[in-house]
């Protein structure tokens, strides 16, 4: 081989080793704390969140109460392929910082505008588990020119629904009394039976191992939301279009629902608990992924 074909086939080589490790750059999987971005919040909270993916259109996941991103690590791998997909950790979640008196479901909304704005992302869905259907309503109002559709997680089932304020003292006082087992006593039931003990008992354990201020006053301020028609109408000021992928552990009255959104819908998961995408991932992947396409098509 001549020299000049030597340096060809070496520039070539090394060409293709950089094309390999950008590709492998975007495609990546965040795993460990050096993965993690920082933005603050408008608070100056530090905001932790993975990121991975590329694309014209973001998906940003909002997690549950006392979650963090980490429950959406099925999610991740499998969206990032054709969107670029952000998963935060709440103020006072996960690796984020703890440093507000109160973690009010609008503080969480400025968390996730403050990410969305971070990426500058243009064309965004919010995608929120439990909580997070609170969560990513009180952030769709704040961005009404970038976000173009929420999709709820075993949320919003009936946003007229309100919980009884008896039935919220009584949970808050166990949780003050001792904590890590009235967690695991409030948990339990939003399991199915035939669950995988090794994903049960992290769930569990993770909950348990919350903060126990945030956890509490999150807790507070969430069902607080759910009094008098409050979620509701924070819906009534969005105009985009609201999916859910929920469990059938509690019914989901869409026409309620209907009476709020600009448009509403929802696929029904069965033998299914709470926590759905790590229970089933590739039955609910596939379900996020009609969704996402649905709401690309009407916008």
């Amino acid at each position: 081989m001549t020299k000049r074909k030597t340096l060809i086939t070496a520039a070539i080589a090394a060409f293709t080793a950089a094309v390999i490790i950008v590709i492998a750059a975007i495609y990546a999987v965040p795993s460990d704390q050096n993965d993690y971005r920082n933005v603050k919040s408008s608070d100056g909270e530090i905001i932790k969140y993975r990121l991975a993916g590329h694309g014209d259109l973001t998906l940003i996941l909002i997690h549950g109460w006392s979650c963090d991103s980490r429950y959406w690590k099925h999610q991740i791998p499998y969206f990032m392929r054709d969107y670029q997909v952000a998963a935060l950790d709440l103020a006072g979640h996960g690796r984020s910082s703890q440093g507000r008196n109160s973690y009010s479901m609008g503080s969480f909304g400025l968390d996730v505008k403050a990410v969305a704005e971070d990426l500058n992302a243009q064309k965004v869905i919010f995608i929120g588990h439990s909580m997070g259907g609170a969560v990513m309503a009180e952030a769709a109002k704040l961005m009404p020119n970038r976000v173009i559709g929420l999709i709820g997680v075993d949320t919003l089932h009936n946003v007229e629904e309100a919980i009884s304020q008896q039935v919220v003292a009584h949970i808050i006082s166990g949780f003050r009394d001792d904590f890590v087992n009235q967690v695991k006593a409030f948990v339990e039931p939003m399991l199915p039976a035939d669950i995988d003990t090794e994903l049960k008992e992290w769930i569990v354990r993770n909950l348990s191992d919350a903060p126990q201020d945030v956890a509490i006053s999150a807790f507070e301020e969430y069902t607080t939301k759910l009094q008098d028609k409050k979620l509701a109408n924070v819906f009534e000021d969005i105009k985009i279009p609201v999916r859910c992928i929920n469990a059938d552990l509690v019914p989901t009255n869409f026409e309620v629902n209907r009476q709020y959104m600009m448009s509403f819908d929802a696929v029904i998961m069965k033998n299914v608990g709470h926590f759905l995408m790590l229970e089933k991932p590739d039955e609910f992947n596939k379900l996020l992924k009609r969704s996402i396409e649905e709401i690309i098509r009407t916008n």
